[in-house]
């Protein structure tokens, strides 16, 4: 039981030491991630339609 304790004193110490972000830094790295999600979703959807109507030509 002691080990366990120890533990979550440990992480509520190195949580002490984390340092978060501010509301404007969440917002930038929001829209960073939002946009490279949106942009290699795209290209990865256009390949694959690419791919699938080659396939098709050629049967």
């Amino acid at each position: 039981m002691k080990k366990i304790a120890r533990f979550f004193i440990g992480v509520k110490k190195e949580m002490g030491k984390v340092r978060w972000p501010n509301k404007k830094e969440m917002l930038t790295y929001s829209i960073a991630t939002i946009s490279f999600i949106l942009v290699f979703g795209l290209f990865f959807g256009l390949t694959d339609f690419v791919f699938a109507s080659i396939r098709t030509l050629l049967g």
